[in-house]
């Protein structure tokens, strides 16, 4: 299991590869769970990123206008991110997500067919009206995404495992493998989660949170330290 680390600009950056993450993040939290980022930003992480280290770029907490999440998984495409993450918060349904990620997709894809796509949705998509994310798995298939992930938009009201149940998730996360889905779980999770998930079989543990001073996303920054805490908890997981 792979540790990602979403980070707002160079300096968290470089406290997030001297700490070992896998996968540099580049988001905006105040924007939102999946807020994005500058292209400016993206271009200067990628800058100071090790090539065996894969970054990736959030693209927002999307509305459902498939032309503008095009243009902005583009602009992360072209900025650097060898991974783009589509927040489907602005969708209800199924069809509206398949529109919305097949434009996504294209765009991607038709600038650089080596990128990976992901489409993110919410654990806790009944509190917010948006669509239930355990359908990704079928819908990144039809689209050809290379991946899903569930994160948790409104974390003042919980974490992933307050909104979906292991049963939920062991379930999704099967059913994404079955695709050959790459699969990433976020949402407030912390260093004693990191069995839970490995468990589960989920590819990617996300986190900011924990990893920030005062374990504070917003004001808080990453700190190295805590990056390799986690790091050694997934170390303890696949002995």
């Amino acid at each position: 299991m792979r540790l990602l680390v979403s980070v707002i600009d160079r300096k968290e950056a470089i406290e997030a590869i001297e700490g070992g993450a896998h996968i540099i993040d580049v988001k905006n939290p105040r924007e939102g769970s999946l807020g994005a980022n500058f292209p400016r930003i993206i271009r200067q992480v990628r800058e100071i990123v090790p090539n065996d280290v894969e970054v990736s770029a959030t693209i927002g907490d999307l509305p459902n206008l498939p032309g503008t999440a095009s243009l902005a998984a583009l602009g992360a495409a072209f900025s650097g991110a060898n991974y783009v993450k589509a927040g489907l918060y602005g969708v209800k349904t199924s069809i509206e997500a398949v529109s919305l990620m097949r434009e996504v997709c294209r765009a991607v894809k038709d600038y650089n067919v080596a990128l990976k796509v992901i489409a993110a949705g919410y654990a806790d998509f009944k509190k917010i009206g948006c669509l239930n994310p355990l359908k990704l798995p079928e819908i990144a298939s039809i689209v050809k995404a290379d991946g899903v992930m569930v994160d948790v938009k409104m974390k003042t009201l919980g974490k992933l495992f307050d909104f979906l149940s292991d049963c939920e998730l062991g379930e999704f996360i099967d059913r994404s493998h079955k695709y050959d889905l790459t699969v990433a779980l976020a949402g407030s999770l912390d260093k004693e989660d990191v069995p839970k998930v490995h468990s589960l079989g989920a590819d990617v543990i996300g986190v900011r949170r924990a990893v920030c001073s005062g374990k504070n996303r917003l004001k808080g920054r990453i700190q190295g330290k805590a990056v390799t805490e986690f790091i050694k908890a997934i170390s303890i997981c696949e002995r």
